[in-house]
């Protein structure tokens, strides 16, 4: 399914959260990714971690050009030109870097692929705008100020979409203030996709976690 910029950020900003996963397995990838896509999150990062990940995504990314084309799969931890232009050709429909690269952020601006650099303070969040980035990511959420850091950045840079990555947590108790500070999305892995699950394949209760996170952030930015 070709997509836009525009919708590719609409639906992420709209799910609220963005599950990060990779597995070596494309099998396990499909049944995971198909899990979060039927509990709201169709919009999925597939890291860029593992030994010959690029492969991996390029067989799940065409098991979904076949059987569920609405799953929007985007590839994370990418920090160089190469790498990004590899996931491209791949079928990745955002980037996501734990770096600000201005190369990265070149490359897909030229395809109109939605671009989340991540960022630490607001001379790099400043940067990213300049590059075209539309959402930034505060990369690691927890550690750069947590959403104290979200408000003061929105003060001298109110036009900030921000989606915090690490530090965050599937619940009231976390999700709240980092939406109520003005975050637009999170980014989730080991916190939303457990081990447990993956361990014992339980891909319904998969399902209904990020269902139950999806509309609680759903309520809140409601609230």
């Amino acid at each position: 399914m070709a997509l836009d910029r525009i919708e590719t950020l609409t639906a992420l900003v709209d799910q609220g959260v963005v599950p990060v996963f990779y597995h070596p397995d494309p099998a396990v990838c499909v049944q995971v990714i198909q899990a979060c896509a039927n509990g709201g999150a169709k919009c999925v990062e597939f890291t860029n971690r593992g030994d010959f990940a690029a492969e991996v995504f390029l067989e799940v990314a065409q098991h979904f050009s076949k059987v569920d084309s609405s799953v929007i799969l985007g590839a994370g931890s990418v920090i160089d030109g190469p790498t990004a232009a590899l996931y491209l050709a791949n079928g990745a429909k955002f980037m996501v870097s734990p770096i600000l690269s201005l190369e990265v952020g070149r490359i897909c601006n030229r395809r109109m692929i939605p671009y989340m650099p991540g960022c630490g303070t607001v001379t790099e969040i400043s940067d990213a705008h300049e590059l075209g980035c539309d959402i930034v990511k505060l990369f690691p959420g927890g550690s750069v100020g947590g959403p104290e850091f979200v408000k003061a950045v929105l003060g001298p840079l109110p036009w900030t979409k921000a989606m915090p990555t690490g530090g965050v947590e599937p619940n009231e108790a976390s999700l709240r203030p980092w939406f109520e500070a003005g975050i637009v999305a999170c980014g989730m892995g080991s916190g939303l996709i457990t081990k447990q699950l993956l361990a014992a394949g339980d891909y319904a209760g998969l399902e209904a976690r990020v269902r139950e996170t999806v509309q609680l952030i759903k309520k809140i930015k409601a609230g």
